[in-house]
């Protein structure tokens, strides 16, 4: 069954022909948000023809990381809801569009968490990002995994293990994010239109090949790309692009 927008409560949720929006209400992660989350996948998933989905929060801010009012420090610990969330973030790392981040105010923990696994990030110049899980007490979920194959384990120690807070200038010099711009809706245009005309299955392949990167040797690695891109080769954009470009 498509998404009823109205049924939503942390989250809004809209397309405007090829682009869907997913916009945060809440300032934290609690599990009404992830279960909202996890049925916009769903939808994005069995329902929508958007090609390009944009994360981005409410008035201000993204994301400030998980809501502790979740927890009861009388009862024993459950690892049920941080497995949900790490199996959302995956699905949302898989999602078939081209997802893209508006980062504002304060990013922190599982707002940079959910924030990694977008295939385009832009930073307003003011906000600032940090993985402080550590220095709570508990871990920063698999950007422990993430961080180091996308900026070197170098910095993803420093970041992991001492919890700074990074500002614009450092986030782009480091690559956790594309750019920091004050226009923000300027820099998302520029990035959908910078993605071309996002075919999916390309988009989908690329990004497989790209995570597996750090896995195989070039071995098993040039098989899995044989494989995808014979899948690639076959699909109808290929094939128009090949009228097209034959047809010169």
């Amino acid at each position: 069954m498509p998404l009823d927008p109205s049924r939503l409560s942390t989250l809004a949720y809209r397309e405007d022909g090829d682009i869907a929006t997913v916009r945060l209400l809440r300032s934290s992660i609690n599990m009404r948000l992830v279960h909202e989350l996890t049925a916009v996948c769903d939808h994005l998933e069995d329902h929508s023809s958007t090609r390009v989905v944009v994360f981005r929060g409410d008035q201000g801010r993204f994301c400030e990381g998980i809501d502790f009012a979740d927890f009861r420090p009388d009862e024993p610990m459950d690892i049920h809801g941080f497995n949900k969330w790490e199996k959302l973030c995956r699905r949302v790392e898989r999602l078939e569009k081209v997802t893209i981040g508006i980062l504002e105010g304060a990013v922190v923990g599982g707002g940079v968490q959910l924030a990694l696994v977008l295939d385009a990030r832009i930073l307003h110049p003011q906000a600032t990002l940090q993985l402080n899980e550590v220095h709570l007490g508990f871990l920063p979920g698999m950007a422990t995994y993430r961080l180091a194959k996308m900026i070197g384990m170098g910095h993803a120690r420093r970041l992991v293990m001492r919890c700074p807070v990074v500002g614009a200038e450092e986030a782009v010099r480091l690559g956790l994010v594309d750019e920091a711009r004050g226009d923000l809706d300027a820099a998302l245009a520029e990035t959908v239109a910078a993605f071309g005309p996002t075919h999916v299955v390309a988009v989908t392949l690329a990004r497989r090949l790209l995570d597996e990167s750090f896995e195989f040797g070039f071995e098993d690695a040039l098989g899995h790309f044989l494989a995808a891109q014979h899948r690639a080769i076959s699909q109808t954009a290929f094939l128009q692009t090949l009228r097209k470009e034959g047809g010169r």
